[in-house]
């Protein structure tokens, strides 16, 4: 590369870096938070929550990857154009097709680390992330051995242990279960054991009392047991992800095995067929994203009023790729023979960016035809 592209890029990745930064944090955030109540409510430790929030890292920073490249490529430009260096190449025989020549490699380092991310590390860490999650539901000491605190492992359900002797002893507990609509069940007793057999975990509940209360009435019916085991396996979170999702697969054992890969997972042949496809056309559209802020720019003239209209035009027209995304993917879905579809919105995306570089290339064409 010349020293003009080197320049050029490594302003992009400056700037591409701090975009990224900023927004991988406003997203990681927002998910920590949601990701911290669940684990203390199941009294897990700190330890385990940032082993969780650096498996989620992966899948955050592929969602905000392609906003941060058109983020960092319309900023440069604008600063690039204000300061007028993009005028001074211009008067030295530059043209738009050699000026975006860096940004065409910005946009392909991009892709590479798109590529990255949707073939090899969001599927590992969303499995790693899947069977962690996994434990830490199917790990009932820890959700539920938390003496002096009202805990509520699912919704409907409210837990209690007054004391937790050395000996693994539960001193007075409460079972509340309002799930049924019909009804509403507190069980209580002056001690209770877990217990672990085939079928799953158990509550054993010695010298105890089970109060009924049906929905709507105002009888309480109550029953004494010297001793009675309640099913606690229910209280596993329901919605972890089963281990044979296409979301855990790296792509190479995807290819050519899409069939197979539908039958063992559960998923239908269209889903698997996009979700494939789908990891190719991301990386693309990073570079879609790079030429079309920077043609966008290149084209506007000058103006007092800052080029916020070019740029209102460059994030419409990427809102409406990212809406034709959406919409030839529900044809595949039901025909999977119709994958090249998923490549319609990057061909596209690449036609309107080579269209913004000719007439940025030939403005007086474009002033007569306007005309």
């Amino acid at each position: 590369m010349s020293r003009f592209d080197r320049y050029i890029l490594s302003q992009f990745l400056t700037l591409f870096g701090f975009f990224a930064l900023i927004l991988v944090s406003v997203y990681w955030v927002n998910q920590a938070v949601s990701l911290f109540d669940q684990l203390i409510a199941s009294g897990q430790n700190v330890a385990v929550f940032l082993e969780l929030s650096v498996l989620t890292l992966p899948n955050v920073i592929r969602r905000v990857l392609p906003i941060a490249v058109f983020a960092g490529t319309v900023y440069v430009t604008n600063r690039l154009s204000n300061e007028s260096e993009l005028t001074v190449m211009q008067a030295t025989g530059f043209s738009p097709w050699r000026l975006a020549r860096p940004v065409a490699i910005f946009g392909l380092i991009t892709a590479l680390m798109m590529s990255a991310l949707t073939h090899f590390l969001v599927p590992g860490s969303t499995k790693e992330l899947s069977q962690r999650q996994s434990e830490i539901s199917e790990n009932v000491t820890a959700r539920l051995l938390t003496d002096g605190t009202f805990l509520h492992p699912i919704d409907g359900v409210t837990f209690y242990i007054r004391e937790i002797t050395s000996d693994g002893v539960l001193r007075d507990v409460l079972m509340a279960d309002s799930r049924d609509p019909g009804s509403s069940t507190v069980h209580t007793a002056a001690e209770a054991y877990l217990v672990q057999d085939e079928s799953g975990p158990k509550l054993v509940m010695v010298d105890g009392l089970m109060q009924l209360n049906p929905t709507g009435t105002d009888r309480l019916m109550t029953t004494n047991f010297a001793d009675f085991s309640y099913d606690i396996s229910a209280l596993v979170d329901p919605d972890v992800a089963s281990r044979g999702s296409i979301d855990f697969m790296p792509t190479w054992d995807i290819f050519g095995a899409l069939a197979s890969v539908s039958a063992e997972t559960g998923e239908s042949l269209g889903k698997v067929t996009e979700e494939f496809h789908a990891r190719f056309t991301q990386p693309i559209m990073c570079i879609v994203f790079a030429l079309i802020g920077f043609g966008m720019l290149i084209i506007g003239s000058f103006s007092r009023f800052g080029v916020w209209r070019q740029i209102l035009s460059a994030f419409a027209i990427l809102v409406v790729l990212e809406a034709l995304k959406n919409v030839v993917s529900d044809p595949v879905l039901d025909a999977p023979d119709l994958w090249p579809l998923l490549y319609l919105p990057a061909a596209l995306g690449f036609f309107v960016a080579f269209g913004l570089l000719y007439f940025a290339s030939n403005p007086l064409r474009l002033r007569r035809a306007t005309a």
